[in-house]
Formats: C-alpha cells, structure tokens, sequence
C-alpha cells in the first residue's frame, strides 16, 4: 500500500513539474488566450470560447475535440497567410466565431476506436468570423461575417498529407484568395 502511495505522489510531483507546453493542451484551457499577438503586423486574430464551437459541441467526442493546439494554429495560419495579401498601409481585424474541422468522430464499431477521427465528404470544414481591413488612412474598406465552408475538401491535389490542419489550412487560403483578389495586385512587388 504504502509502495503505491509513493509511486502516486512521485507522478503527481513529476507532472507539477512539467513545463506548461509539455502537457496535454486543452483548446478551451481559460489560462490559454483567446487572441494573438500581432507580432508588428498588420493583422490580428482573436476567437470566441472554443468550448461553443461546433467541433466541440457536435464532433462525437468532445474529450479528444479539445485536445491540442489547433484553434491557435489555425489563427496563426490565418494571421501570416492573411498578412501576406494585404496591401501596404492596410490592417485586418479577424474575430473567429466557429470552427468545424473535416471528420467526425463516429460511435466505435470496435472497442478502443472511439478515438479516431473519420474523415468523409459529408463532414467538410467550415469557419465562421467576422472581419474588417481597414486602409493607410484608417478607413474602413471592407467588413462583414464570411461562413466559409468547402464542400470539395476531399478533392484537389497539393494537400501536406501530414498535416491534420490541411482541408482548414486550405479553406482559408480560398477564401483569402476570393476576398484580397483586389489587393494582388498593390502587394506584389517590381
């Protein structure tokens, strides 16, 4: 009895010790920030509780949804990918309001599958948020809601395999290319 007290008190120490970043991340963590820093840049990004998101309410297992980072990964996509198409002087204001990531995870056919996340055509990705860009002079230039969602996630080529972030990654970068098409041509350079 004792020997297992020991043992359990050691795992609780060692586990208080860890530093933060090598333990389980929770997206809906309080103690996480719900924004990004702009890093000098033009654009920031900011989300709603990750906990009222549709991947979280609607995936099939909530536990396994909230695990990781991908809400600040996705932001951080968003952010640098975003920063890229703007035109000089110009700023973006993004507030995520919903993330549904491609897959669900459906009730296990075998015991211990509960785990895995399916991926099919009927569970595309989707993203709801509300933007506005905002010109050199501080002017409003667009705003407005965009739910994004790409019903073709499963086709097309050029997908980083390895990446579990890459049908969202990719929806994105469509919706940046329609949105900032204007901007191509101010941000390239001579």
């Amino acid at each position: 009895m004792k020997a297992s007290a020991l043992l359990l008190a050691s795992f609780v120490a060692l586990t208080a010790a860890m530093p933060a970043e090598a333990r389980q991340k929770n997206v809906t963590d309080p103690e996480i920030p719900r924004s990004l820093p702009t890093e000098g840049g033009a654009v920031s990004v900011q989300w709603t509780d990750p906990g009222q998101f549709s991947e979280i309410k609607f995936s099939g297992n909530r536990w396994e949804s909230k695990r990781g980072t991908w809400v600040t990964d996705l932001a951080e996509y968003l952010r640098d990918e975003a920063g890229q198409r703007l035109a000089r002087g110009q700023t973006l204001d993004v507030t995520i309001t919903d993330i549904d990531r491609a897959g669900r995870y459906e009730p296990a056919v075998r015991p211990g599958m509960e785990d895995i996340r399916i991926v099919k055509d009927i569970y595309p990705p989707r993203m709801t948020l509300n933007f506005v860009v905002k010109g050199a002079d501080g002017q409003v230039v667009a705003e407005g809601e965009r739910k994004l969602v790409d019903h073709g996630f499963l086709m097309g080529s050029n997908l980083n395999s390895t990446d579990t972030l890459r049908y969202e990654k990719r929806m994105i970068d469509d919706w940046l290319r329609r949105e900032f098409k204007a901007n191509a041509a101010l941000t390239s350079t001579p």
